[in-house]
């Protein structure tokens, strides 16, 4: 989309990188079995905050409740995916893990490896300074000097980091894989996440057909 500053220069978004958000695409009841049933499994500790646990990675079969959570999120990762690669395309979802995330808890900046979407669906509510942060990545092609100090405009084009918006309980994002992100420390009360990657059946291009398996 082309913006227009105030002296009318028209200025354009080059390349922007796509952040999806379906607010209550998983119903109350759905989101309460899902705390109930995995939050007591995540018994991985994380390396980055005492204070952050994990369950093992899972995969929708491992629970009724899982499959449930898969369709309503795999239909989502096709309309996700055709912003990504210009086509409705079958995906599935590769691996699923809950993040359990107690007072004083953070997650350090990390992105995904072996995946195209990744994304999170909010089972808890999330304190506004416990929202999940987007960086740019470190070692980019931008330029190596900055222009960083009190007077200066922060804006879409400059800036390093974006706040995700205040997620609601049945909340689920999703973002390129490769996107860095992190949790600052957490303030309120236990914060419960329910995280994926995935992939697509196939990619193609012009001829040159990849297949991918999860």
């Amino acid at each position: 989309m082309a913006l227009e500053s105030p002296l009318m220069h028209e200025v354009v978004g080059l390349f922007p990188t796509p952040f999806m958000r379906a607010p209550r695409a998983l119903p109350p009841a759905l989101v309460a079995g899902l705390v109930a049933h995995l939050s007591q499994s995540a018994v991985e500790a994380n390396s980055s905050s005492a204070n952050l646990a994990h369950t093992s990675m899972l995969r929708p079969s491992d629970s009724p409740l899982l499959v449930e959570a898969a369709t309503v999120i795999v239909p989502l990762l096709a309309d996700f995916g055709a912003l990504l690669f210009g086509e409705r395309l079958g995906w599935s979802l590769k691996e699923m893990w809950v993040n359990v995330l107690d007072t004083g808890g953070r997650q350090a900046m990390h992105n995904h490896a072996n995946s195209f979407i990744s994304g999170v669906v909010y089972l808890t509510p999330t304190h506004p300074d416990a929202r999940t942060v987007f960086m740019r990545s470190p070692g980019g092609l931008e330029y190596s000097f900055k222009n960083d100090h009190a007077g200066v405009t922060t804006g879409p084009y400059n800036s390093e980091k974006w706040i995700s918006m205040p997620p609601e309980p049945g909340d689920v994002v999703f973002f390129p894989s490769f996107l860095m992100h992190a949790v600052p420390p957490n303030p309120g009360a236990r914060r419960i996440t329910l995280a994926f990657n995935a992939i697509p059946a196939s990619l193609d291009s012009w001829g040159y057909k990849i297949a991918f398996s999860g």
